[in-house]
């Protein structure tokens, strides 16, 4: 018998010069790029919360501590790839549902997006129609809509396995 969970995941990174732009392991075209101590991917920071929240497993930092150098410019897909693991190893089955929406007023995500959702989708091993990501501003009102930094906020849904007795 299995318990469906829900997760939720929140990040927020400042965007600086001299980065590259990395949203759900996609490249973007930008002047600027994600503050952090790994790639900075807050898209998929987002997502890996949601995840492990999802299980009761805490969050990123947790598990991916900043003052680890192992984590420093970590691709974020890479892990991803052990968030599903270790989530695995907690009992979740199957992952029925992504749902993620970044916060930034620049630069133009829709051209973006299809390729996110690939991306993500393969690397959690779920259907693209179970992936969504969808992209917003926030009218130019804080710290997103002045430009200093892009937010994102994922929900999942989770199927984890319950031990009879």
């Amino acid at each position: 018998m299995a318990e469906i969970r829900i997760g939720h995941g929140y990040d927020v990174h400042k965007l600086v010069e001299g980065r590259r732009l990395i949203l759900g392991g996609v490249e973007i075209p930008f002047d600027k790029g994600l503050d952090g101590h790994s790639d900075a991917d807050v898209l998929t920071h987002a997502v890996m919360d949601a995840l492990l929240g999802a299980v009761a497993l805490g969050d990123i930092g947790m598990h991916f501590p900043p003052s680890d150098v192992r984590y420093k410019d970590a691709d974020s897909m890479e892990l991803l790839k052990t968030v599903i693991d270790k989530i695995g190893a907690a009992g979740c089955q199957k992952i029925v549902n992504v749902d993620v929406t970044v916060i930034a007023e620049a630069p133009k995500l829709a051209p973006h997006i299809q390729s996110i959702r690939s991306r993500l989708a393969k690397a959690m091993s779920i259907g693209l129609s179970c992936m969504s990501v969808k992209a917003t501003t926030t009218e130019g009102l804080g710290h997103t809509g002045r430009g200093e930094g892009i937010a994102a906020h994922a929900v999942c849904l989770v199927e984890k396995g319950v031990k009879p007795g």
